[in-house]
């Protein structure tokens, strides 16, 4: 029997009541989104501890101009200036200036901040207090965000929706306030930059600094406006279009649109572009309609995972966020950049893509039935090829060197960890193979074949030959995905040396596909590379970490990615099984992140241990915290770390479906002994 679709979902629709100050609701289509409080526009922001976002993928913003500073300012690490090496900007040291500047800019804007002002019968704003019976719900098979309380007594609805295609969000009120005249919307717009070097202290908006920006609103006709807004050499525009009242200017940078007339239902629509764009109008009637039926297409084309008829009492829990996670990831990170971690809620490290999380991301998409979310993002790196090309020649290596943090020209950003990870550098190369795998044409080659190339070109050149060992090596200075080892002293981390291997085979399969020659390097360094690192019988994070289960116990468990998330061709089962049984033994996993939990319980899924792979994937410890609203909740600077829904989704895939190469068996990753009943349609076994 198949699944009933829109039954798995509905049970699983996000309600809240009253403030859930860690829980905002979102709206949006992976270019946009629209982040709301419990009145269905973001009139109480202070009431929450989540920032109340709208964002889009175009909207970045460099304080004093694009080009105030370059790396050519920063200081240079480790660079090898007998072959034109340039090194990496690691230090911020006498040059702090620039080097935080460079990590700051360009960073995404907040596009405004739109909520209702509301009134007593006596005139007097209304404050959160004043609020009551708040009922919120949003409807996830249409993508229809429905709010109802009462302010002074009086009911209020709203619906909320962004458009599946547009920058746009439209609203619909209906209450008996609007014709007294005691409800109107504010629109409000902040000032850009940080104001703090700290990326953990830049999460809220900036209402400081009024002659930073401008705002310039100009009514075009009945009931239309455009709001143009600049900042040194950036800008956007806000087209808004409203059923009737008349919008007025209260203050520099503020607006309010009144909604008072002879209707008790009112509304909006407010349509976010880059400068000089000229969008048509589109109704927020219509907007709710297409909303509605891209929703539906969305749940109905994917692929599907119910747990309903399980015995163990936690599958309702992993069902709810299976399914939540769907609907963010597709709203947060699925737009045309990679995303950042807190996708478009607010801002985590500025806004700022970080390349390693792309797979966490995004590696889901299409082993769920949704390729076409990955291949939105995957044309990003043809973009800025020559950017990556560039980089891999400055430090001395050939192809294109994908940077882990960086802007949307693809520039990398001053760090102290960033510049010497590495296990971004595979990730392009299995995106695409997934997106082959999904459409296995001459097009689809020709068209991330240099992608592939080039990052298969620049990994062979990086691995070193050690002569007196006759062997590849790779690093120093190498930072692993566990980021807490020192740079000049690692090298060989355990994951980074599979997966380097893996996704060379991947490129010589792209080379034979095509019936091009492939680089001679790549078959060298997958010949001679090194073995994985092994002491007492465990897998270490590296070569040089003796003390990875005593001292560096707390970060990443990286070395169990080399098999779960790879196949692990040369990793040994049982020292593998005997490397889990450490990790869960002696780990600390308070100081675990989001995508750990989902790592691990691939890890034992492949060994066969289907207790252990649950056990994990619902370890109960913060970091592994799932909120009302869906988001993978970190600590009070990460409220929502996306890189662990999509960790949890492409753990379920390969639990419920298999993998390559493993057991014909029904859900192999689950355990055998009846607790779990797992039914699913349209999973991908491409892992």
């Amino acid at each position: 029997m198949a699944i009933d679709r829109k039954a798995l979902v509905t049970r699983h629709n996000p309600v809240t009541r009253g403030i859930l100050p860690l829980s905002p609701l979102s709206v949006g289509n992976g270019e946009f989104a629209f982040t709301a409080d419990f009145t269905g526009l973001q009139t109480f922001p202070d009431e929450y501890e989540a920032p109340l976002g709208t964002q889009s993928q175009w909207g970045w913003h460099s304080s004093g101009g694009r080009s105030l500073w370059s790396l050519r300012d920063v200081r240079m690490q480790y660079g090898r200036p007998e072959i034109g090496a340039e090194g990496y900007p690691l230090q911020a040291e006498d040059r702090e200036e620039p080097y935080h500047w460079l990590r700051q800019n360009p960073h995404r804007l907040q596009l405004g901040q739109i909520g209702f002002v509301l009134r007593s019968a006596e005139g007097e704003l209304l404050s959160s207090q004043e609020m009551t019976g708040a009922e919120q719900v949003l409807d996830l098979w249409t993508g229809v965000l429905t709010s109802r309380f009462e302010a002074a007594g009086v009911p209020v609805t709203v619906r909320t929706a962004c458009h599946p295609s547009l920058d746009q969000l439209a609203v619909d009120v209906e209450s008996a306030l609007i014709p007294d005249g005691r409800l109107d919307i504010s629109i409000r717009f902040p000032a850009p930059g940080v104001t703090s070097r700290s990326w953990d202290r830049t999460t809220g908006l900036n209402w400081g600094g009024a002659d930073s920006h401008h705002t310039q609103a100009a009514v075009t006709a009945a009931n239309r406006a455009i709001v143009k807004r600049s900042m040194d050499e950036d800008g956007y525009e806000v087209h808004l279009h409203w059923t009737q009242g008349a919008l007025k200017r209260t203050g520099m940078h503020e607006l309010l649109l009144e909604c008072g007339g002879p209707s008790r239902h009112f509304a909006f629509v407010a349509r976010f572009t880059p400068p000089g764009e000229e969008p048509a109008a589109v109704s927020a009637q219509e907007t709710f309609g297409e909303s509605e039926r891209h929703w539906e297409q969305f749940w109905r084309s994917g692929a599907a995972v119910e747990l309903s008829e399980s015995r163990d009492p936690r599958a309702a829990e992993l069902e709810r966020r299976i399914v939540l996670s769907q609907f963010l990831l597709a709203i947060h990170s699925a737009g045309s950049l990679p995303p950042q971690e807190t996708g478009l809620l607010y801002n985590s490290w500025f806004g700022k893509p970080h390349l390693e999380m792309h797979y966490w991301h995004a590696y889901h998409f299409p082993l769920w039935g949704r390729t076409s979310l990955l291949k939105r993002s995957m044309g990003w790196y043809r973009q800025i090829l020559p950017v990556a090309q560039t980089l891999a020649r400055s430090q001395g290596y050939e192809g294109a060197r994908w940077p882990k943090m960086v802007g949307p020209a693809g520039d990398q950003s001053p760090s102290s960890v960033a510049p010497l990870l590495i296990w971004q550098q595979p990730h392009p190369i299995e995106l695409a193979e997934l997106l082959y795998l999904s459409e296995p044409t001459e097009e689809t080659l020709r068209g991330f074949a240099d992608i592939v190339w080039e990052s298969a070109d620049f990994m062979a050149s990086f691995a070193a030959w050690d002569e007196e060992r006759k062997r590849y090596v790779l690093g120093p200075p190498v930072i692993p995905a566990q980021e807490n080892h020192k740079g000049i002293t690692t090298w060989n981390p355990t994951y980074e040396l599979e997966y380097w291997r893996h996704s060379l085979e991947t490129a010589r399969r792209w080379a034979a596909r095509l019936g091009r020659p492939e680089n001679p390097k790549w078959s060298e360094v997958i010949g001679s590379l090194s073995p994985l690192p092994v002491a007492n019988g465990v897998y270490l994070a590296h070569e040089n970490a003796p003390d990875t289960f005593t001292v560096k116990n707390h970060d990443h468990p990286s070395m169990l990615g080399a098999l779960g998330m790879l196949p692990g061709k040369l990793v040994d089962p049982e020292a593998m099984r005997r490397t889990l049984a450490k990790v869960r033994e002696c780990w600390r996993w308070d100081s675990a992140w989001g995508w750990d939990f989902p790592m691990a319980a691939m890890t034992a899924a492949r060994l066969g241990d289907g207790a252990a792979a649950v056990d994990l994937l619902l370890m109960d410890v913060q970091k592994n915290t799932y909120l009302p609203n869906g988001h993978n909740y970190q600590n009070g600077r990460l409220m929502a770390y996306l890189p662990g829904n999509g960790g949890l989704l492409i753990a379920v895939a390969l639990m419920a479906a298999g993998w390559q190469g493993g057991p014909d068996d029904p859900a192999p990753g689950f355990p055998k002994d009846g607790s779990w009943t797992v039914r699913s349609e349209g999973l991908k076994v491409w892992m």
